[in-house]
């Protein structure tokens, strides 16, 4: 599973914490809705960029490029040690026996696999980067956004 996890760290935490004893449903509907709306602009950069994948195939929906695309998602967790916002290709998604080319293609080493399972015919296949490329460089704003968010409703805890 390729992805990228924007934190602030114990902040995070602590107003997760903040929220669950106040229990007040409609804030934490609110923060959640807000963590999501920082990185929901990133997800159509991660599409783009596998749609623009090297392929002597043109681009279908069907394809390996479609399927990766659709498997390009958000998540937010509130609670645990893991809090945070995710922008994730999601191996889970893929169709079996193809659940690690979103990290295969992300990565720089190749690998040999059968054409269409025809153990006669091998070919070697590269990486084509498409995810940190898009999503680094937007990475700083997108933890300062975060960081509004969570001192945002810091503010409306207390």
């Amino acid at each position: 599973m390729i992805g990228l996890t924007m934190r602030t760290g114990d902040d995070l935490r602590r107003v997760s914490a903040g929220l669950r004893r106040m229990d007040n449903p409609e804030l934490k509907k609110r923060f959640r809705k807000e963590l999501r709306a920082v990185a929901t602009p990133f997800v159509p950069l991660v599409r783009s960029s596998i749609r623009s994948i090297p392929s002597k195939r043109p681009y279908t929906a069907d394809g390996l490029r479609g399927r990766m695309s659709k498997a390009t998602r958000v998540e937010v967790r509130t609670v645990g040690k893991d809090a945070g916002v995710a922008i994730r290709v999601d191996g889970r998604k893929m169709p079996a026996k193809q659940k690690a080319l979103p990290k295969g293609m992300e990565g720089t080493k190749r690998w040999r696999h059968p054409v269409h399972g025809n153990r006669e015919v091998w070919v070697t296949q590269s990486g084509h980067p498409y995810f940190f490329k898009v999503v680094r460089p937007a990475g700083v704003a997108g933890r300062r956004a975060a960081s509004k968010v969570v001192n945002s409703i810091t503010r409306d805890i207390r």
